[in-house]
């Protein structure tokens, strides 16, 4: 074989391989959409909570995401507020991956183990502090019920809302939701891609701490 059918062999292998790994992302990609992305936005949620109307859900019109997640905590919804109203930069921290967070400037210090009573005072018209950006603005702080978050920036629109729903004599379902809009650009796909995945990973785990938190503090751990 001359050195020219050796490359075209060469060549036809590589096409070979090329479409192989296409067609292997074309599948990844659509299973991760119909499965995966429905999975992370709504990780916890049941349907009722998945479909109904939640505070703040009319502040984003055509949001570009949604997201419901929720986790039920063995403790009293007066047990579990207080760790949301305390978070913040330079206050209780977000209970997520706190090594993360503070990669990124998000916070200056490892989240607080025990509740603050210097931090416990939030009212609408408050701003939370957080690196990188001017904060989240409290639109609603309902003690032991509801805490809105509302940010309007640099075209950017998102709403943040927990709501704490007492099940049972001490349990307790979290449940929250995310709507955003970003401004149009070219990467903005790329961008929803990237905080469809961040998102799920760092909200995920502030659910779980906040449950460990609250569930230790009211002694059901």
């Amino acid at each position: 074989m001359g050195p020219v059918h050796q490359f075209a062999g060469n060549l036809t292998r590589w096409a070979r391989v090329i479409r192989f790994a296409a067609a292997a992302l074309v599948v990844a990609v659509a299973c991760d959409l119909v499965f995966g992305r429905p999975w992370r936005q709504h990780w916890g949620a049941s349907p009722g909570e998945i479909a109904r109307t939640m505070p703040g859900d009319d502040r984003v019109a055509s949001p570009d995401e949604i997201t419901t997640r929720a986790i039920t905590i063995r403790a009293r919804p007066d047990q579990i507020y207080p760790w949301l109203a305390q978070m913040g930069r330079g206050r209780g921290g977000l209970y997520s991956y706190d090594g993360l967070d503070r990669l990124f400037g998000v916070l200056d210090r490892p989240s607080a183990q025990q509740l603050l009573p210097q931090f416990q005072r939030l009212e609408p018209g408050d701003t939370i502090p957080v690196g990188g950006s001017a904060g989240w603005p409290v639109a609603i702080a309902t003690p032991g019920k509801v805490l809105l978050l509302d940010v309007d920036e640099r075209g950017t629109r998102v709403t943040w809302v927990f709501t704490l729903e007492p099940t049972a004599s001490s349990t307790t379902r979290l449940v929250t939701r995310v709507r955003g809009r970003l401004p149009w650009s070219w990467a903005k796909p790329i961008l929803l891609a990237v905080l469809d995945h961040a998102e799920f990973i760092m909200v995920r785990q502030q659910l779980l701490n906040l449950r460990e938190r609250a569930e230790r503090v009211a002694g059901t751990r």
